[in-house]
C-alpha cells in the first residue's frame, strides 16, 4: 500500500493512501480517539485515490493517532480471526 504525506505538521496531517477501504478502516478508529478532533476523508473522482485529513489536540501527533489506530486494527483483526476460526 502506497501512503503519500500531502501535508505534515505538529497537529495536523493529510495523507494520499491508495486503498480506499483502509482509508475508510483508519478513519473510524481514529475517531474512535478522543484526542483527535477530525478525521475525513475525499476523493476528487472515482478514479482517484482518497485524501485523509487528522487533525489532533491535546499533545497527540497524526503520526501517533495513526499509529495507535493501526494497533486498534490489528487487535481487533487478530480476535475476529481467532473466533472465526473456533466458530469452524
Amino acid at each position: 500500500m502506497e501512503v503519500k504525506y500531502l501535508k505534515k505538521e505538529s497537529d495536523e496531517a493529510v495523507l494520499e493512501l491508495d486503498n480506499l477501504t483502509v482509508t475508510e478502516i483508519l478513519r473510524v478508529y481514529l475517531n474512535k480517539d478522543d484526542k483527535v478532533s477530525l478525521a475525513a476523508w475525499k476523493r476528487e473522482h472515482p478514479t482517484k485515490n482518497p485524501v485523509l485529513k487528522i487533525k489532533c489536540g491535546k499533545g497527540r501527533t497524526p503520526e501517533k493517532a495513526i499509529e495507535m489506530a493501526a494497533s486498534q486494527i490489528e487487535k481487533d483483526t487478530d480476535k475476529f480471526l481467532a473466533d472465526f476460526k473456533k466458530a469452524k
